[in-house]
């Protein structure tokens, strides 16, 4: 029997696995590298609904990069393994073609069965901690479900028993890996708290001056509100502009149920409008996002003195 007439023997789904494995992996990198890119320039509210909570949360930064970021690392090796061998002509070099299928069918199966843990523990915090729906997280967990599907299916695997111990022993390794690595999320060393009602660990450190002082005030005789939560990096960059004297005299309120006196309630009612943390609610507008002083100013119509310190 020839070649061709093997070739043609194979299932659909194994002659095309690879093509469709690299085309899934264009997909999630494509995805990730735009929410990389939302997380990076700081500007997560002009993400859908929910994902930009996703994104100022502290599960959204690993080693002090954003998540998307090795996410997209991730895709992009699994459609660089998927293509690798195609490059190679078998007619040329037969050998190093089917050595380099061997070991990336291997490499593409540890990772999609690591993604698909992964992806299976980030649905589980979107459901329990987050507690937000983030159409793009969703997206990506299925995209890595069927990458482990077409992984298993699109090739005849010799020893199904030790593939499956493979995956077996893969998906523990991730699991405990990434238990360790939000380990210090899931449960966190109490810190010491300044009397700014829900400020996260670090302190503010600058001092107001008497114009931050009165913009804040203005802000409140007004009625805005910051939205916000102890743990969001940015919500301590917003005070840190105004000054720990000035930013005790805004209206916060607090949106994570472990944070110092949450207001939950009001968060969820304006859920549709706030979308990242921090979000301003002035005069009826919602600005997403660390605005600077003059910004809220110019939101608020505040006519005080501008001569802003920070």
């Amino acid at each position: 029997m020839s070649r061709t007439s093997r070739r043609r023997e194979a299932p659909w789904i194994q002659r095309n696995a690879r093509y469709l494995i690299a085309a899934i992996a264009s997909v999630g990198a494509l995805g990730t590298a735009y929410l990389t890119a939302l997380k990076l320039l700081g500007d997560p509210a002009s993400c859908a609904a929910g994902c930009g909570q996703v994104l100022s949360s502290p599960y959204a930064t690993v080693f002090g990069l954003p998540l998307t970021l090795f996410g997209f690392l991730a895709y992009t090796s699994m459609g660089l393994m998927a293509l690798a061998p195609l490059v190679i002509s078998p007619d040329r070099n037969r050998e190093l073609r089917q050595n380099l299928e061997n070991w990336t069918w291997q490499l593409l199966f540890v990772g999609a069965a690591a993604m698909t843990v992964f992806s299976a523990y980030l649905m589980y915090l979107l459901a329990a901690e987050i507690q937000a729906v983030c159409p793009y997280c969703i997206t990506s967990a299925v995209l890595s479900v069927s990458l482990l599907a077409l992984t298993l299916l699109g090739r005849s695997w010799d020893d199904v028993g030790q593939v499956m111990f493979t995956g077996v022993l893969v998906s523990m390794v991730t699991l405990v890996g990434t238990l360790g690595i939000y380990s210090g999320i899931n449960n966190p060393v109490t810190a010491e708290t300044s009397s700014v009602p829900g400020e996260p660990g670090d302190p503010i450190t600058t001092t107001s001056g008497q114009s931050e002082i009165a913009l804040a005030q203005h802000l409140t005789n007004i009625g805005a509100k910051m939205y916000g939560a102890w743990w969001c990096p940015h919500c301590n960059d917003q005070k840190q502009l105004f000054g720990k004297e000035a930013a005790a005299q805004i209206t916060y309120i607090e949106c994570d149920p472990g944070g110092q006196n949450p207001q939950t309630a009001l968060c969820q009612a304006n859920s549709d409008n706030v979308a990242g943390y921090p979000t301003w609610e002035i005069n009826g507008e919602y600005y997403g996002g660390t605005q600077t002083l003059e910004q809220l100013a110019d939101a608020s119509g505040y006519q005080g003195s501008r001569d802003f310190r920070n």
